[in-house]
């Protein structure tokens, strides 16, 4: 191999080694508890209007759901898409810290950080939209997690529809397997801990798969992905 022949392989190895992976863009999002939406905006930027990824979604059929099962497709502990609403704006925030609290009335608790974009609207409106979306929306779970809704309508950059929900004002995002609407139950911890408790008052799930490929994120720009279900139903005095 000649000199000139050498030097564009190497050339070639430093531009692949320069450009950072996908996993390593989701990493900038932080712990993992809660994926900020205010880090990187020029990575929605890029792909604000492009046609070529809403042609990839689809938009599952959804039918209403009890809102006391919700726990069934929240308690696993997926990443969601928080979608909300103030003043003629809509925005969407990726947030992987939630907890399923009680099933009647079906109380979900969550981490908002202070620093979020979505935490102004969502404080101000008392409520959001709790979106489950599967590994189909991967790519664009971390490009959301990663760039500022302030600056970005990260429905029009990612191809996303909103549809409007019955009980609260934050739209339902079509793509997405589950929907649930939620109000603010109680704010008592959110000044000092960001934590905000809400009460599910509507769900609509897809009506197939029963139980969808979800994504859990372990930090580092890294998830696990929901697998194989089993069932010990025998084995449980009371299943709830």
């Amino acid at each position: 191999m000649s000199k000139s022949d050498k030097a564009a392989d190497s050339g070639k190895a430093d531009s692949r080694a320069k450009r950072p992976s996908q996993g390593q863009v989701a990493a900038k999002s932080g712990s993992g508890r809660n994926t900020a939406d205010s880090l990187v905006p020029d990575a929605a930027n890029r792909l604000q209007g492009s046609p070529a990824i809403s042609k990839r979604l689809s938009t599952p059929r959804k039918r209403d759901f009890p809102v006391s099962e919700a726990r069934r497709y929240l308690e696993p502990g997926p990443i969601v898409l928080v979608s909300s609403h103030w003043q003629g704006r809509h925005n969407i925030m990726t947030m992987g810290w939630h907890c399923i609290l009680e099933f009647a009335p079906s109380l979900f608790g969550c981490i908002i950080s202070s620093g979020n974009h979505s935490f102004d609207m969502i404080r101000k409106s008392s409520e959001c939209v709790i979106n489950l979306p599967t590994t189909a929306l991967t790519d664009i779970v971390c490009r959301i997690g990663n760039c500022s809704g302030s600056s970005v309508d990260k429905f029009s950059a990612f191809g996303l529809t909103a549809s409007p929900a019955e009980q609260v004002s934050a739209p339902l995002i079509d793509q997405c397997h589950a929907a649930f609407e939620c109000k603010l139950h109680d704010d008592v911890l959110v000044d000092k801990y960001n934590y905000f408790i809400f009460e599910i008052v509507k769900a609509h799930v897809a009506t197939r798969p029963a139980h969808p490929e979800t994504l859990h994120y372990t930090g580092d720009g890294v998830f696990m992905v929901a697998g194989r279900i089993i069932s010990r139903r025998s084995l449980f005095s009371k299943v709830l």
